[in-house]
């Protein structure tokens, strides 16, 4: 372990005061460890919590960045992990170690070196919550636990000791080996939390573990959350074990993450349309998104780049098949996961980088490193996802594009600058016309006129190079232009955060060295246009535009060192003269100055801002920096013109909209040069403020003298509307610009005094307030510490002295030369100065304050409040200027005698600026403010202003360091807003410097350092004494908490607000004062008297977390707490009511449970009831018989249950305390209140747990009557007296069956939601708000199955009954059984849906005696309800079975004692006279409980009864009824796969019957029967003609059945077939039945227009008017009416059939195949494909849609060539079929019919369709060849037509699909112009395709340098070609005519670029083919 730790940057740049302070940090972190690890007693577990007030100490040094001894740290970390791991049940304590914990691990762990046990912190994490022992702890505490806890393994996991892999990987691979089961899940989840991928466990992971990893993660299809665990644990092993053989992987993975990705796939859904169901708690304890595992995917594929490796090429392949969905055309709610994965891609790909920068071995460099070939096709592939996403419209992916851009051209700049560079001369192009670039070009040709002054200098380098010149005129012009279009912000984004890499390409000397596609001055020149372009963007009506450019102007000059016209530092922009631009660039922002408007109204009242409220200060901090670095980095010369200029501008304007806006332009002016921006900006300004104010009235309320307050005056003295408006506006904007000005300042000095004396003596409030800003402002410029030269450049880059070199913090040497800020450190007259100040409106304001409170020196109460406004102003002005400069008052010893502190006097270092004024100067005004605040409360207590002000000034003397808190937090958020502009990536291959972080300017770690100081200051002695138990709070702190207390329930919510924030900051410094605050406002809670007011300020301060915690270890205070809430009903106010739920509700969400000193307060005689008495007294409060409102009962009931949950802890009361409460809820479920039941339900699953009459696994297969005789509940006593009571049972099952209240809308609410049974406002609604269940949900399997329907079976509610009777035994099932039996046979639902519950739990209990109970009565009663009519119970009947043959245990293997007495029964056979109905709900019912079944542990007679179902089910599939069949299939298909999950795990039989039952499911005979049964259904269905039926059928064949009986059984037999497939794909357990589905896809094909023959013959019949004297003609007499013809056409459709395909179809499309079903499947399809029925073809090639695309990784190419063969020839399909399924007499019909359906030319249109998708994204060489084959074949056609001007003779299919040959090659390639023209090779071969191959193959292999190839794209050629057949007849016209105005609408965005590829007579033939001529011109 290393043990020295370098300074950081931020430290080592503190002011030197400071620097030198923290020095003392390395030993304060020792002692304050040392104390910590002394307060913990290892014999005491309690004594964690004293180590609790430790951590926000030791937080403080890892956030101040210290430096420390690593053994300290070390230390730190192993006694956190040991306090943590002993701190079981004391989740708050282990909440707040863990956080510290992994901090520390994060911020240290590659400089650590430990072991960490992975064991102890599962059985923690089990333990707390996966348990059925949960605590009483609130679910916002339970869940942070849950993340501090998965933090600190994902922590640990480093630094897990050898072995622990194999360990982890035992433990958990158990919970896969069921993947139905939701043990699967928590399972995966497990293993991605837990699993370690260091290096002592490398030797664990080999390939055979790849494999079973990949075969695992295959189980469960189409679940984003398995698919998030899986990926992230493959990423990590990806990463950190390149000795793995990756390649033959390869295929699966991409495949894997293409699929991941849910995009609309051919015209499809762009979701799963049935993802498997993961429970609601295991999706929330486990990281989990809904989307795409963007992350994971992105670091596999980086991390399985290699040379030479595969994985290049199949993440090209992955690019080419996503890019189309980055389209702005193409977005959709999958762009977020794509944006995702461009980022990810792209910061993995970077740290990938920097790893292998620091790793020197050159061995492993040339094997596994990335070299430049490899760099380069990576961000090829990426450019092409940049080039898609730049100008979407999704904010977050166009700035994720210009961020990527930006970290790519450091990578590869020869590919991505000349990208950057042509899409920003594009957006130009697309706001500019070409006739004004062409007058640019001309005035430059010819020169200017002298009247061209104002003009710029733009220059580009491009191939054909030009040089424009814009001129103002072309200015005003682009400028309209560019407003339109959002692409040139995006551009000029891309821009600013490429800025450096153009510059270092262009500059370096290694970078020219580079081809980087341009030459030297290129990028330069890009660089000037764009700068020249950015004046045009300032517009006050664009804000997005304006701050874009204003980054953009901030980016160009963070480079460069020193702007200058003089000296050849900028001689790289030879195009520019910096004097002339910097006199444009001022005059368009003092025009965009002039033209602003504050974004929203500005109010007048308190403390109006400096802030004016536009845009430019709101919206980011673009402005402000802009202006910072332009001033910082101008040379003398031109920053005097500026300033002259700057001057002027302000002198000459006066812009109360812009205050801000000008006065942070002059701030920037002062802080660049204060001594030449103070003598030319402030001291004008003050002269001009100062003459103002001379001759206007003076109140004499400024400090100057004491007015006469004996004087009246009557009318009020005021200033005119203009002069108080130019002396606000001057005041305010001085006060911006002196924040910098320092020393510079005191020149100004009398001006100052003069103006702030004058500003708060003038009559007007907005002169007091601006005099207000000045004295703060005026105050910190003295005396705070700040960096004086942040914005000068003081060091060069080493490869190009014009650039600044910028910094890294991680690379910051002490040693090296100092690069570090000049600190403002106040000299003796700045100080005194400051002090000056201070005596003039600190200390003689508090003495006017007190003269006036104390005499009342004013007879007018008008000038008395006038006075006192003005100098609580000056006061607070004062304090707010000071900061924490004015030294805090010291605290009291607590038992009176003052000890030496020294031991705590120093924590870190921190300080604002130099100290002035004195404590005792603090502590006079705390004595003096709390006089005023007494009187004001009594005499101004209507005045709000007066009282704001007052608490403003309690909160700047008492909460010491706040001001300069809140200034670092408000900063903090900018940081996160920091511009990728400002950043350069740790690796950069343009000068090949590489460094250990990211690289920033120096004046962007200057503000970072800054910040760092001033958060330093506000904790430097935050904690001092707060550590220490000898010291109380002061006694000035305890008279402001007093006033602070009463303010906070003032009627004025602005004022209680302010009060209550200010006490809730000094009660958490001092924690002692929170018990006082606790009793006095519970007070207010119980006293019906308080108003309303009181009542909502107390609940506001109470509903805190510092006040809620407190209350855990304070018994008087959470007795009053308590019994203040339940007490508060009285309080009619709705506000009132309203605030105290709220209250309640926060209780409840952050509960921590109940410190053991509260159960010992009788022993230590404290005030206030103890523990039991509490308990009590609270519990008498509870029972409806109270009186209480349901709300306040509710709460009553809650805080019951979580007092009796915390004694627990406590033997001596737990016993007694929880059988009372046990009790208590127990009869709370026959509570007339719906709310109180609920808790009921949710309390007594909760305390009902000690089980004692539940068998154990062994002893479940004998009955014993005298088991466990003597071993009883501490419960039972208290319970049993309450059920036995007469009717209970009854009253509680009719309370419960309320809840049950089925509505018309039942089909859309959620399975155990308790809501919609009652109907609820907003207030009730918070009140349920901590029901919140983090045990393990129920079912414990997937749902899928529609038969069950919506069910309202609540699972809780069962499991009540079942933990009653576990609790008491048979006598529960002897009181229940009357009941039950009476509800179970109720015809209202609502009575069945809780007998379904009640029996549920009976069944499930398990307890000794029940085998018995099953015998006597509960067969029957099953029985019943199975032979019961009933319907619409079915659901929870369903439900109910489920439950009870649920598997128990952690992986639900062990087996209920009624399992197999209940299978059984439901195997029992039906009485022959049931009605179909009885039917459908047995096989539901069988269906329901086989999932709940876990294979694998199937003893025989399960396997023995799935035998006998397996071949009942097979017998029935023909069943007359539609309901049956789909439970038939349904049931089969869990049959089935319980059959092939049994067979795959290993099983070891002692009985030879169950080894012979076992042999005889490994034949799998049910597979053969339905593959052969399958095979013959589908022939003869497709073989059945209606024409058949009518001439078998007679005159009888209306009357007995339209289809003969096979035909029937045909049809049911597929039906059921389809309801099988349907529900295994449905049901996630597709996996295990691949093949078998394989061999049901061509039925699945081919019967999806089964009703199509017959339709066809219903339309001839319906719409062709066929008379039935025509039926003569047929066989059928004359007799036969057309509406029997109609109904025999209706009853032989086989509509339900089509349906049924249908619906496989579209879940098949989401399917993928592995081999060796994969050749299986393709061999299908091209069976099907070549099907003579064309629907068969049809829907084969659409299937080829998508199974091409999800499964392209994975088929061999010759399968791919094999499919692209047989597409191909589809092309040309004739779609003629066979019509012999009608007479002769229809021929003319049929005829009609075939017309139609060939001019519809489907089949050929779809092989279109998927040899588009071939080309897209399958193998390019095939591609390449279809494309050249089809452009030649379709010119020969047109040709030949042309020069004979006569018919081909070719058919119409042939020329259909010669043109369609060229559809696919141009719908291929959306939005592109792809390069490749070989219209080239045409004349040259004279189109004889005999010489055209050979030809083109010596072009292929011809220099680029010597044919143009690479720059002509055959695209062009290709469209034109294809709209040349616009005049062909139907179906040609009307492909051609779509097919063109696709390309239409793909390539608008860029036409105007791309149509310079095409030719005039090219855009001719396609105007004269587009809708819209004008398009194309």
């Amino acid at each position: 372990m290393k043990t020295e730790h370098q300074m950081h940057l931020y430290n080592a740049w503190l002011p030197p005061p400071v620097v030198e302070e923290t020095k003392k940090e390395k030993d304060s972190f020792r002692s304050v460890l040392k104390f910590v690890k002394d307060s913990y007693k290892p014999d005491d577990p309690d004594s964690v919590y004293s180590t609790l007030k430790w951590i926000s100490v030791l937080e403080l040094f890892i956030k101040a960045k210290s430096e420390l001894n690593l053994e300290d740290v070390a230390e730190l970390v192993q006694f956190g992990i040991e306090l943590f791991n002993i701190s079981q049940n004391k989740l708050y304590a282990q909440v707040r170690w863990g956080n510290l914990t992994v901090r520390v691990l994060n911020k240290y762990r590659k400089k650590l070196a430990f072991k960490v046990q992975w064991r102890p912190l599962y059985d923690t994490l089990i333990h707390t919550h996966f348990t059925r022992n949960t605590g009483p702890e609130g679910w916002r505490l339970r869940q942070r636990h849950f993340q501090t806890i998965t933090s600190l393994v994902r922590s640990c996991r480093r630094f897990f000791p050898a072995g622990s892999a194999l360990e982890i990987w035992n433990e958990f691979s158990s919970l896969l080996e069921n993947p139905w089961h939701n043990s699967s899940f928590e399972g995966s989840g497990f293993l991605r939390l837990f699993l370690p991928t260091n290096l002592e466990n490398q030797d664990f992971y080999t390939g055979t573990w790849v494999k079973k990893s990949l075969n695992v993660w295959d189980s469960i299809p189409n679940s984003q959350f398995w698919n998030s665990q899986w990926a992230a644990i493959i990423a990590r092993v990806i990463k950190n074990y390149d000795f793995i053989d990756w390649e033959c992987f390869l295929p699966m993975l991409f495949s894997r993450y293409l699929n991941m990705f849910e995009v609309p796939v051919a015209n499809g859904s762009a979701s799963y349309p049935y993802s498997v169901d993961v429970p609601r708690y295991t999706r929330f304890l486990f990281s989990n998104k809904t989307s795409t595992p963007a992350k994971a995917i992105a670091k596999s594929i980086v991390y399985l780049l290699k040379p030479g490796g595969a994985a290049q090429e199949h993440f090209e392949k992955l690019g080419n098949l996503l890019e189309q969905y980055y389209h702005p055309s193409n977005g959709g709610r999958w762009t977020y996961s794509l944006e995702r994965f461009l980022f990810h891609l792209v910061i993995m790909f970077q740290k990938r980088l920097l790893c292998e920068q620091k790793i020197t071995d050159k061995n492993r460099q040339a094997e596994m490193f990335l070299g430049r070939s490899e760099r380069t096709y990576f961000v090829s592939v990426l450019l092409k996802l940049i080039d898609r996403g730049q100008y979407s419209k999704d904010e977050h992916l166009s700035e994720t594009v210009a961020a990527a851009t930006s970290i790519l051209s450091y990578v590869e700049p020869t590919l991505v600058l000349p990208f950057l560079a042509s899409r920003f001369h594009l957006a130009l192009e697309t706001v500019s016309s070409v006739a004004f670039v062409i007058l640019g070009i001309k005035m430059q040709k010819y020169g200017f006129e002298p009247g061209f002054k104002g003009y710029l200098v733009v220059s580009s380098s491009s191939h054909n190079a030009s040089v424009i010149t814009l001129t103002c005129l072309l200015l005003t012009f682009v400028s309209s232009q560019m407003t339109a279009t959002h692409q040139l912000k995006t551009a000029v984004m891309s821009v600013a955060f490429a800025g450096r890499s153009l510059f270092l390409t262009s500059l370096s000397t290694q970078g020219k060295q580079e081809d980087c596609g341009g030459n030297d001055d290129a990028y330069v020149d890009l660089l000037t246009i764009s700068l020249s372009n950015a004046l045009l963007g300032m517009d006050a009506n664009d804000p997005p535009k304006t701050l874009a450019t204003m980054q953009l102007i901030g980016s160009i000059f963070s480079n460069i060192a020193t702007l200058d016209d003089s000296t050849d530092q900028l001689s790289f922009m030879p195009m520019i003269q910096f004097s002339e631009w910097l006199d444009e660039f001022l005059c368009r922002l003092f025009s965009l100055l002039q033209h602003l408007e504050p974004s929203s109204v500005l109010h007048e009242g308190l403390h109006s801002s400096a802030t004016s409220g536009t845009f430019l200060v709101d919206d980011g901090p673009f402005y402000y920096c802009m202006l910072e670095i332009l001033l910082g980095r101008l040379s003398k010369s031109l920053y005097n013109q500026a300033l002259r200029k700057i001057a002027k501008f302000v002198r000459t304007n006066i812009l109360p909209g812009a205050v801000a806006e000008v006065g942070l332009l002059c701030c920037a002016c002062v802080h660049s040069n204060p001594e030449e921006a103070v003598a030319s900006l402030v001291d004008p300004i003050l002269s001009s403020v100062i003459s103002s104010l001379k001759g206007t009235p003076a109140t004499g309320f400024g400090g100057r003298g004491n007015p006469d307050g004996t004087v009246s005056i009557k009318a009020k003295p005021t200033l005119s509307p203009a002069l108080e408006t130019a002396i606000d506006y001057q005041l305010k904007i001085l006060s911006v610009a002196i924040n910098y000005g320092g020393p510079a300042l005191l020149r100004c000095k009398d001006q100052f005094k003069e103006a702030i004396v004058s500003a708060f003596e003038s009559p007007s409030w907005k002169v007091n307030g601006a005099g207000d800003h000045l004295l703060r402002s005026l105050l910190g410029s003295l005396i705070v510490y700040y960096p004086m030269d942040q914005y000068k450049s003081i060091s060069r880059h080493p490869a190009a002295t014009a650039l600044e070199e910028w910094i890294s913090a991680k690379d910051y040497n002490s040693d090296g030369p100092s690069l570090g800020p000049k600190w403002h450190v106040p000299n003796d007259d700045e100080v005194q100065f400051a002090n000056e100040l201070l005596n003039l409106h600190f200390q003689s304001a508090l003495d006017d304050l007190l003269k006036i409170c104390q005499n009342k020196i004013h007879s007018d109460p008008g000038n008395e409040k006038e006075h006192l406004k003005v100098t609580l102003l000056r006061i607070d002005s004062s304090l707010q200027g000071v900061l924490s400069c004015l030294p805090d008052f010291s605290p009291s010893s607590r038992n009176g005698i003052v000890k030496d502190a020294s031991h705590i006097s120093f924590l870190i270092a921190g300080a604002t600026g130099s100290s002035v004024g004195s404590a005792g100067l603090r502590e006079k005004a705390v004595e003096i403010m709390h006089a005023a605040c007494k009187y004001m409360l009594e005499e101004k207590s209507d005045d709000s202003i007066l009282l704001i002000l007052t608490v403003r000034i309690m909160d700047a003397l008492v909460n010491f360091g706040s001001l300069e808190y809140e200034e670092w937090s408000n900063h903090r958020q900018a940081w996160k807003l920091e511009s990728a502009a400002i950043l350069e990536p740790p690796m950069n291959f343009i000068v090949s410097s590489h460094s250990q972080g990211k690289k920033r300017p120096r004046w962007a770690l200057m503000d970072k350092a800054y910040m760092h100081n001033t958060w330093r200051s506000s904790q430097s002695s935050y904690h001092l004494f707060r550590m220490s138990g000898n010291f109380s709070p002061p006694d000035q702190a305890i008279l402001l908490m007093d006033d602070l207390l009463k303010l906070s329930l003032h009627s004025y919510e602005t004022v209680r607000s302010l009060a209550g924030k200010s006490l809730l900051k000094m009660i958490k410094r001092w924690p002692s004062m929170i018990s006082k605050c606790v009793l006095s406002l519970t007070e207010h809670l119980r006293n019906p008297s308080s108003p309303e007011y009181a009542v909502l300020g107390s609940c506001s301060v109470l509903s805190t977390q510092t006040v809620l915690k407190h209350l855990t270890a304070d018994p008087k205070a959470l007795s009053s707490f308590l019994l203040g809430i339940l007490s508060s009903s009285h309080h009619e106010s709705l506000k009132a009511q309203k605030a105290i739920n709220e209250l309640f509700v926060m209780y409840n969400i952050y509960f921590s449970g109940v410190s053991r000193s509260i159960f010992r307060t009788s022993d230590n005689h404290i005030d206030g009831p103890n523990f039991a008495d509490l308990v009590s007294q609270i519990g008498s409060m509870s029972f409806d018989s109270s009186g209480l409102h349901w709300r306040y009962n509710l709460m009553a009931n809650r805080v019951l249950l979580l007092l009796a949950m915390a004694s627990r802890s406590d033997p001596n009361f737990s016993s007694k305390i929880l059988s009372e409460t046990a009790g208590h809820f127990l009869k709370n479920l026959k509570s007339q209140l719906p709310q109180t039941r609920i808790l009921a339900i949710s309390a007594l699953n909760t305390l009902l747990k000690e089980s004692p009459y539940k068998l154990s696994a062994e002893n479940q297969s004998a009955v014993f009557e005298d088991l466990q005789t003597n071993a009883k509940s501490s419960l039972e006593g208290a319970l049993s007296e309450i059920f036995q009571e007469e009717g209970f049972f009854n009253e509680t099952l009719n309370s419960l069956s309320h809840v049950h209240v089925i509505t018309d809308t039942d089909s859309t609410s959620s399975r155990g939601s308790h809501g919609n049974s009652f109907i609820q406002n907003l207030a009730d609604k918070s009140i349920t708000r901590f029901y919140f269940d983090f045990s393990s949900s129920w079912p414990r399997t997937p749902s899928w199955i529609s038969l069950f329907g919506s069910d309202t079976f609540y699972s809780n509610f069962a499991r009540i009954f079942k933990r009653l009777i576990q609790e008491c035994g048979m006598p529960v099932l002897q009181a229940l059984k009357g009941t039950l039996e009476e509800f179970a046979n109720a015809k209202e639902r609502s009575k069945q849906c809780v007998a379904a519950e009640a029996l549920a739990g009976v069944l499930h209990s398990d307890i000794n005696g029940l085998i018995g109970a099953w015998d006597n009565w509960i067969i029957v009663q099953l029985q019943t309800v199975i032979l019961s009519q009933s319907v619409e119970s079915i659901p929870e009947w369903a439900a109910c079975l489920r439950y009870s043959v649920t598997g128990k245990g952690k992986y639900g293997t062990t087996v209920p004692v009624l399992r197999k007495q209940i299978l059984d029964c439901l195997m029992a056979p039906l009485p022959p006279t049931v009605n179909t109905t009885v039917v459908a709900k047995r096989y539901t019912f069988l269906s329901a409980a086989l999932i709940e079944i876990s294979p694998q542990k199937m003893p025989v007679t399960e396997i023995e009864l799935h035998n006998r179902l397996m071949n009942e089910l097979l017998d029935n599939m023909c069943h007359s009824s539609a309901q049956v069949r789909e439970a038939i299939g349904i049931t089969l298909s869990v049959l089935c796969s319980n059959i092939r999950l049994h067979l795959s795990s290993a099983h070891d039989y002692s009985c030879e019957e169950a080894s012979e039952i076992d042999n005889q499911l490994k034949e799998e005979k049910w597979v053969l029967v339905m593959k052969d049964r399958a095979s013959d259904v589908v022939t003869n269905i497709q073989n059945t003609s209606p024409a058949d039926n009518l001439e078998t059928a007679g005159q009888t064949a209306f009357q007995n059945g339209y289809l003969n009986g096979d035909a029937q059984d045909d049809v049911k037999w597929m039906e059921t077939l389809f309801h099988f497939i349907i529900s295994t794909l449905k049901s996630g357990r597709s996996s295990y039945l691949l093949d078998v589905i394989v061999q049901f896809l061509y039925p699945v094909l081919s019967l999806q227009e089964a009703n199509s023959k017959i339709e066809a013959f219903y339309y001839i019949i319906k719409h062709l008017n066929l008379l039935p004297e025509r039926a003569n003609n047929i066989g059928h007499p004359a007799s036969v009416a057309d509406k029997d013809i109609i109904a025999f056409v209706k009853e032989t459709s086989n509509k339900d059939l089509s349906t049924l395909a249908k619906a496989c179809f579209e879940l098949l499309k989401w399917r993928i195949f592995w081999a060796p079903h994969l050749q299986r499947v393709v061999s299908v399809i091209l069976c099907s494909a070549n099907d003579p029925n064309w629907r068969t073809r049809s829907a084969t090639l659409t299937y080829l849609r998508t199974f091409m695309y999800r499964h392209t990784f994975i088929l061999s190419n010759v399968e791919k060539q094999q499919i692209w063969k047989t597409v191909e020839s589809l092309l040309r399909d004739n779609q003629v079929e066979a019509s012999s399924w009608l007479n002769l007499q229809f021929d003319e019909f049929c005829r009609f019919l075939d017309a139609m359906y060939i001019s519809w030319g489907r089949v050929r249109e779809h092989a279109a369709a998927v040899l588009a998708g071939l080309v897209k994204g399958g193998n390019e060489d095939l591609a390449r060849d279809f494309r050249e084959r089809a452009y030649l074949e379709a010119n020969i056609i047109h040709r030949k037509k042309k020069q004979r001007n006569l018919k081909t003779g070719q058919s119409i299919a042939s020329i259909h699909g010669a043109v369609l040959a060229l559809v696919a090659s141009v719908l291929s390639v959306p939005y592109d112009m792809p390069r490749y023209n070989f219209d080239y090779f045409l004349d040259e071969i004279n189109y004889n395709p005999a010489d055209y191959f050979s030809v083109l193959q010596n072009h292929r292999n011809c220099n680029s340098n010597l044919h143009p190839l690479a720059f002509v794209s055959w695209l062009p050629d290709h469209v034109t070609l294809l709209a040349c057949f616009g005049g062909e007849p139907s179906p040609v016209k009307s492909t051609v005519t779509k097919a063109i105005a696709e390309f239409r609408r793909t390539h608008a965005d860029t036409w105007n670029f791309q149509k310079d590829s095409f030719t005039e007579e090219q855009l001719e033939v396609l105007a004269d083919t587009s809708s819209s001529s004008s398009y194309f011109a």
